[in-house]
């Protein structure tokens, strides 16, 4: 196979016979699209990570870290609607890259992009076992062995900081289970996942207007001073608080914008795809990203930043200043809004395995196929939903984050990218959403979201680095042999 092979184009018009040869059920409206946006970004920043980025990193000016993510995170969504209207098909940044920049850059991102859905899944189950458990105290319910709730490495620091032998085993099994009963959900069917979701997220985004509007009356000034802290650098060389330490935050809260590319694997199965996933994609990342800042505007300004709790920081904002029940209400919201998260997490991983299946980069005899009856791509759906149930029974919820960060930051780069080299290349091409100022737009997304690769610690990219080198190999051992531009499909 000669070099320039890696570097084929999936044609545009390949796009329509895959539009008109879908199996899938177009039942989904602008408004459900929305909701499938919102449904993947409201908790994941709001319920999992503001304990992490303020306790650790940024302090009260995690405000700051969430307008820079929401920043790369509009110019990137910008370059999504305009992709989404023209390739109106599943498969996400992999869909994009494949027709305009070449066939090993899409397999890259789609190898990526499971970093970005499959740990996002991971990171929001872990939250929500620290939820659940909570729940679970509320009704006195508190006999559950500890090796039970929690993974190896984060039971192994808890013991040492407690001066306590470390269990000889550990897993945390709720974050298990849960990732299997939303996998179920999922095989049953995208009109039922929707309507759960819709359900889901009208009780999660009540959950947060509650926070901002009654959290409002318990804000101290003095919390929020001073607003960015000293820099200081731990025993492991690592930097936190300071501009480094607002920098790192927005790396690491920049998972909690994903939702919005979410939507743009839902093109199959949009009712009008061209308008309605451009309308998603923008009206969820606007919205969502004025209650981030709201929300973390509130929580660090009722209670100090170092009193959050890193599993569940909302409900220990809410008990710091002796609202109990109202910390009550949003622990339960939270083990209810959770897990709308990890259904369009979930959801959108096996669309784009379905996507990849389709065009032979992965075995479609397993990644393609379809259920007679529900037609969902329950197979795949199943392989995700094991392996996400997995990761989360023994991966610690910080670096679950930050591996999700760096692989949604390196996707978001390349689509932005992408964009420009499709503009360039196919200037009179239909666009129904075409973006004025597409070289300034696109230009400052690639420098957001490289700048915020670069905030992350030298162990994420090290992880990176290793889960590339796998993801080149398998598709150069199969992938690049069985793709069907390679077999002149």
């Amino acid at each position: 196979m000669s070099f320039e092979k890696y570097f084929r184009k999936k044609p545009l018009s390949a796009y329509k016979n895959d539009l008109n040869n879908s199996e899938l059920k177009r039942v989904l409206g602008k408004w459900e699209l929305t909701a499938i946006g919102v449904g993947a970004v409201i908790g994941g920043g709001i319920f999992v990570l503001t304990g992490v980025a303020a306790n650790l990193y940024a302090g009260p000016a995690l405000t700051i870290s969430f307008i820079l993510a929401g920043i790369g995170c509009l110019f990137a969504g910008l370059c999504y609607a305009e992709f989404a209207s023209i390739l109106p098909v599943s498969g996400s940044a992999y869909a994009y890259s494949y027709g305009t920049i070449g066939e090993f850059f899409a397999w890259f991102i789609g190898w990526n992009l499971i970093l970005e859905y499959l740990m996002g899944a991971t990171t929001v189950a872990v939250s929500w076992s620290k939820y659940f458990v909570k729940l679970l105290n509320l009704f006195n319910i508190d006999g559950i062995p500890a090796w039970l709730l929690n993974d190896p490495i984060s039971a192994r620091e808890e013991a040492i900081l407690n001066g306590i032998a470390a269990p000889a085993f550990s897993i945390n099994l709720p974050a298990m289970l849960i990732t299997w009963v939303v996998t179920y959900i999922l095989v049953k069917g995208i009109k039922e996942s929707a309507k759960t979701n819709n359900l889901i997220v009208t009780i999660k985004v009540l959950a947060v207007l509650f926070v901002i509007v009654v959290g409002a009356f318990y804000i101290k000034e003095t919390n929020w001073q001073p607003y960015i802290p000293e820099k200081v650098v731990d025993a492991n060389g690592e930097s936190h608080y300071g501009i480094s330490g607002v920098l790192t935050a927005a790396g690491i809260v920049f998972f909690a914008f994903i939702g919005f590319d979410a939507v743009s694997t839902q093109s199959q199965e949009a009712i009008n795809p061209t308008k309605d996933i451009p309308f998603a994609i923008i009206v969820s990342l606007i919205c969502c990203t004025l209650l981030y800042v709201l929300v973390s505007l509130v929580l660090t300004g009722m209670v100090n930043y170092k009193n959050l709790d890193l599993g569940a920081p909302v409900a220990s904002a809410f008990s710091e200043v002796g609202l109990h029940w109202a910390s009550g209400l949003i622990i339960i919201a939270a083990v209810i809004g959770l897990i709308s998260v990890m259904l369009v997490m979930l959801l959108s991983q096996t669309r784009i395995f379905l996507n990849m299946a389709k065009d032979g980069l992965l075995p479609p005899k397993y990644f393609a196929a379809i259920h007679p009856i529900y037609k969902t791509p329950w197979k795949s759906t199943i392989l995700v939903g094991g392996v996400a149930s997995v990761v989360a029974a023994l991966t610690p919820i910080e670096k679950a984050s930050k591996m999700t960060s760096i692989g949604t930051l390196f996707a978001f780069a390349m689509i932005c990218a992408a964009v420009l080299v499709l503009r360039k290349r196919q200037p009179d091409l239909h666009r129904p959403f075409k973006l004025k100022y597409l070289t300034l737009i696109a230009s400052f997304g690639i420098i957001f979201n490289v700048m915020l690769m670069f905030s992350l610690d030298k162990a994420t990219w090290l992880r990176l680095l290793v889960w590339s080198v796998i993801g080149i190999i398998i598709y150069l051992a199969y992938s690049a042999k069985h793709s069907h531009l390679n077999r002149g499909k």
